[in-house]
């Protein structure tokens, strides 16, 4: 196992970029219900996967899609909003 992942690394940083731009559109209060959200659903999802196939690509698409997901409705909600 490599000792650097870029993939964690750019994981972390598109969250923590959607916890901003939920921030800047809809208060401190969206952010922090959209990063404590996405903590609740993402890290299940992948122990479960990780735990029932032992598939890392098949937890990485996962979790990148629940990601996209969040930000389709962050976009939904700005646009309503």
């Amino acid at each position: 196992m490599r000792r650097f992942n870029l993939d964690a690394l750019l994981y972390c940083l598109a969250w923590a970029a959607l916890a901003i731009f939920a921030w800047r559109i809809g208060g401190i209060l969206l952010g922090l219900l959209l990063s404590a959200g996405l903590f609740v659903v993402v890290m299940p999802a992948s122990a479960v996967i990780l735990s029932r196939t032992d598939n890392f690509r098949l937890e990485r698409g996962v979790r990148w899609g629940i990601l996209a997901i969040a930000a389709a409705i962050l976009q939904a909600y700005r646009d309503l909003s």
